[in-house]
């Protein structure tokens, strides 16, 4: 299939449009609200007759007359004002989902390929990844695997946090230690030492001035590449990511070390990037720091006067910001990695920072305008008394401690449901179940909203959850384990409405992936695939599939195993793992 529903038909109506006199005009193309009004609605027409000043009605009996939807609609419809209702013919829809079957990307059309820099996860290093992390890992995960499934080429980029004063205090702290007999040394770090490390050492810059004076030179030997401070620092960053990598591979996520580019990889780039702003008259000397003054960001004064934002690059002191670290890292992602498309999957909170980075990197060449730059910004993880999310103590909640607390529970309840299996068994299933319903909680939210973190809710085995489209898939599962004899190449046929309409809801899943890669939102998705399964339960009651004979059975289990493999392959793209039994 070389084109996805919407596209077929916005293509058709499109071409219809430009043949009654109005070229260039958009079908808009929707699904309908209601079941009365067909399986889409071509919304275009109203606004190119207003536009050209015809009777809106009247352009559609036009438009319908010069629609070439042959062999693709069995009714056309023209509702309202100039409403064009469109319902898809059951033969179609059978061909979608033949062509489908036991093709490995359910013959999913592929995008325009592009080069797409996704930024992810990216931690500060020398602690433990929190709960904080999570939001940016899983989607940004979700999103670099649905733009890879749609044919494009995806780089991903951990931008880790691995330098500056942190790193100047670790090791002052660590040396000191040492010095003073009471450490253990670089070589026997574990990562709860770097927790200890950092926590003291920060309490010790911000009481003992020597201290902070002692960290802010180590800072500049590391910077300077002092042998000695140079390779505790390349050791910090090893056991950082280390236990990284042990979050990710718990999580089902694709990152590994070769995705990691940190801060520190740009930081001999940065003088260069100042002084290339000051080249082009972009930054200025303000109170002895370098700032680039931004107009399209005025903020009104108390006098009515307005003040333009000051994007600083670098301080009084010579120093320089994350600000700078950003504008070196578009360089290198446009000039040498040449992305098309740059993902920030960074917390909503930052968005001012993204507007004024992506502006300043316009204006310095950075990035021209065909390169696209997104900031896919998210809401905070609540509790569920509506506050930021946190242990019971109020402190920060380890991202590793809650992922092996989904499992638990999970097993808890597995072991409830099905005791008798091997506890092995319910073991892998209830790791797949735990960490899949803590990842779907998040993705089936929209990104930009906040949202409360529910045990309950998440492994509920109802309702839009991970566990209830695992449970489909399973379910769909011990239907071949009890059929005996299947026939891969059966035709489909879609006599019962409930066949039609569980056709139709799997011809639809290309045109949710477009929409996830558009608008870089994994929730449409998770939205689909839950329309899929409750679609798929309501076939499975009014159509029986092992009771039935012939040439029906044969035909429901094609549907059948068409929505499984649909299933598995949109949970796959969310990071979610199937199970065959539950």
């Amino acid at each position: 299939m070389s084109q996805t529903l919407l596209q077929l038909l916005d293509s058709r109506v499109s071409a219809a449009l430009a043949a009654c006199g109005c070229e260039g005009a958009p079908a808009i193309i929707q699904p309908a609200g209601r079941p009365e009004f067909g399986d889409y609605q071509a919304n275009g027409v109203m606004a190119a007759a207003k536009s050209r000043k015809m009777n809106p009605r009247a352009l559609a009996e036009q438009v319908v007359a010069a629609l070439d939807l042959s062999g693709i609609a069995s009714k056309l419809e023209i509702a309202g004002p100039g409403f064009i209702n469109i319902t898809l013919a059951p033969e179609f829809l059978a061909q979608r989902a033949q062509a489908a079957l036991g093709q490995g990307d359910l013959a999913v059309p592929k995008a325009d390929v592009q080069r797409v820099v996704v930024d992810y996860s990216s931690p500060n290093l020398a602690k433990e990844m929190h709960v904080g992390h999570l939001r940016s890992t899983i989607i940004g995960d979700a999103l670099a695997r649905v733009l890879r499934f749609l044919g494009n080429e995806v780089i991903a980029q951990n931008h880790v946090g691995d330098w500056g004063t942190q790193f100047g205090m670790l090791t002052a702290f660590l040396i000191e230690s040492e010095q003073g007999g009471a450490g253990a040394g670089a070589d026997g770090m574990a990562l709860n030492d770097l927790e200890d490390f950092y926590r003291r050492a920060k309490q010790r810059f911000d009481e003992d001035e020597a201290f902070a004076t002692r960290a802010r030179e180590y800072v500049v030997k590391l910077q300077g590449g002092d042998a000695q401070v140079n390779a505790l620092w390349k050791r910090f960053l090893d056991v950082s990511l280390h236990h990284c990598e042990e979050v990710y591979q718990e999580l089902g996520v694709g990152l590994t070390r070769a995705d990691v580019r940190g801060e520190s990889a740009y930081n001999n780039d940065l003088p260069v990037v100042v002084r290339d702003l000051q080249a082009k008259g972009l930054a200025v000397e303000s109170q002895g720091a370098q700032v680039v003054f931004l107009d399209e960001f005025k903020t009104k004064n108390q006098d009515g006067s307005e003040t333009p934002a000051a994007y600083i690059v670098q301080k009084q002191d010579g120093g320089y910001l994350y600000a700078t670290t950003d504008l070196a890292a578009i360089r290198y992602r446009v000039a040498q990695l040449k992305a098309d498309r740059v993902l920030y999957v960074v917390d909503a909170r930052q968005g001012l920072h993204f507007n004024q980075l992506f502006t300043v990197s316009r204006k310095a060449g950075y990035a021209p305008d065909a390169v696209s730059l997104e900031h896919v910004g998210f809401g905070v993880m609540l509790g569920e008394d509506g506050k930021p999310f946190k242990t019971r103590s109020g402190g920060t909640v380890k991202l590793a401690e809650l992922l092996q607390e989904a499992t638990e529970r999970a097993f808890t309840l597995v072991s409830e449901k099905n005791p008798d299996l091997p506890e092995p068994q319910r073991r892998d299933i209830a790791r797949a179940v735990g960490i899949g319903a803590v990842k779907y909680a998040d993705l089936s939210k929209n990104r930009n909203s906040d949202y409360v973190f529910s045990w309950d809710t998440m492994l509920a085995f109802e309702g839009n959850t991970a566990p209830y489209l695992q449970y489909a898939y399973t379910r769909i599962a011990g239907v071949f384990r009890k059929a005996e004899d299947v026939d891969a190449s059966a035709p489909i046929v879609l006599d019962e409405p409930a066949e039609r309409a569980l056709a139709l809801e799997l011809a639809r899943f290309a045109d949710a992936l477009q929409s996830v890669a558009r608008e870089t939102m994994p929730h449409f998705l998770c939205s689909y695939l839950y329309n899929l399964a409750t679609q798929f339960m309501r076939f499975y009651e009014a159509c029986p599939v092992l009771k039935s004979e012939g040439a029906v059975r044969a035909s429901r289990l094609q549907l059948c195993r068409l929505t499984a493999e649909t299933l598995r392959t949109g949970l796959g793209l969310l990071g979610i793992d199937v199970l065959e039994a539950m």
